[in-house]
């Protein structure tokens, strides 16, 4: 199936990276050998040589991910922690980043305890619209950026951070994890970001039963740079793992929508509820960047992520996430069922208190992560465990 650039999302979707075999197999074949035919040496009879170089399972999901990410290039990963560490090892030794402080656990993780050892220096800050001038220095050569960010939801202007960065040196790339929102939400490339990263285990994949990690990018020179330390390191998923992920991505615009919408309703019922200290939440107009998500988000969207500081402390946040019957208690997040979190004691566990208190990871800070049940059923869920936790 051939695909056009002018091909709506729900199209790309289905049919990006969707090759018919020789048996004419509408659906794809897992091709799980690990070596393929030469038909004299260093002439291989078709694309591929060996399966950490490249394999057909992966090369359809990255052909599937830039299309839905408006790029020209993708690569998959073994995980969304491969997948930075392989952005960070391709910076130059002794560079500079300038991080979002409000990041997922492991991406700070790897900035403060990992990136070191390339030399790479990290500067974090809370608003990067507002400091990146000041931050960057002569050998500063990444910006990287969530938005909305992990677990409290603030949203950058991309194209406001794109712009500063390359103003203030062409060579700096800025990255952006788009994992929250996924392709079918935003497309950071069309506001000027180089690469745009995901754990694919969130929504692109979307059942929870997956670990991977991918990136799509415009430039063409960097692309290659990132496509040889993917085979020098290695670190890529299985033929199996990227079936799966392919067949998860081709129903990711109705997940998505409904997890959106659904979110919606959830985060006004918390935002009315004298339960509740705070929300954040994209899609409320309450949202401080609200104007900056009606022009970045596809209609608007929130995307199917919230938070929310509940009265009572972390007592209080340890008893709505363990009182909850629908809202599964686990980290993670964007497949088919909901879950919930405490990211202080969970998934930003590792960081110190006063850095994630200064981001608004708070005690009694919960994360939900909203699946594609029944509404009215979610709701009740919601309601039930917040007069739960209040009554103790």
């Amino acid at each position: 199936m051939t695909v056009l650039p002018s091909d709506k999302f729900a199209t790309l979707a289905i049919h990006a990276g969707a090759h018919t075999d020789v048996h004419g197999s509408v659906i794809e074949p897992i091709s799980l050998s690990t070596t393929f035919k030469q038909s004299a040496p260093a002439q291989p009879i078709g694309a591929y040589e060996y399966s950490r170089s490249q394999n057909p399972n992966r090369a359809n999901l990255e052909a599937a991910v830039a299309a839905l990410e408006r790029a020209q290039f993708g690569l998959a990963f073994s995980s969304g922690s491969a997948t930075t560490a392989v952005v960070l090892q391709s910076l130059p030794t002794d560079s500079h980043a300038i991080s979002i402080g409000d990041v997922y656990g492991g991406t700070h993780r790897y900035f403060t305890q990992v990136a070191h050892a390339h030399g790479v220096q990290t500067s974090f800050t809370n608003d990067l619209e507002r400091d990146l001038p000041q931050l960057v220095r002569p050998n500063t050569r990444l910006v990287w950026l969530e938005s909305p960010t992990n677990p409290t939801l603030k949203v950058t202007d991309i194209r406001r951070v794109a712009d500063a960065a390359h103003a203030a040196n062409p060579d700096i790339l800025v990255v952006v994890d788009n994992t929250f929102l996924s392709p079918y939400i935003s497309n950071p490339l069309t506001h000027g970001a180089d690469i745009v990263v995901h754990s694919a285990t969130k929504y692109i994949n979307g059942h929870s039963d997956v670990v991977l990690g991918v990136l799509a990018t415009n430039n063409e020179p960097l692309y290659e740079r990132l496509r040889f330390l993917q085979n020098a390191i290695g670190a890529v998923p299985s033929p199996f793992d990227s079936w799966l992920t392919h067949r998860g991505l081709k129903t990711l615009h109705l997940r998505v929508r409904a997890a959106a919408q659904s979110a919606q309703r959830i985060a006004k019922f918390l935002e009315a509820s004298d339960r509740v200290e705070h929300v954040n939440y994209p899609g409320l107009s309450s949202h401080p960047a609200y104007a900056v998500v009606q022009k970045q988000h596809r209609d608007a969207l929130g995307g199917g992520m919230i938070s929310f500081r509940i009265k009572g402390g972390a007592g209080a946040a340890a008893r709505f996430t363990s009182t909850t019957r629908l809202f599964t208690l686990a980290e993670s997040l964007g497949g088919i069922e909901s879950l919930v979190e405490v990211p202080a004691v969970m998934t930003h566990g590792g960081i110190p208190r006063e850095q994630r208190e200064a981001s608004g990871v708070f005690d009694n800070l919960i994360r939900l992560s909203v699946g594609i049940e029944d509404i009215d059923d979610l709701l009740e869920d919601v309601r039930q465990a917040l007069e739960k936790a209040g009554a103790q």
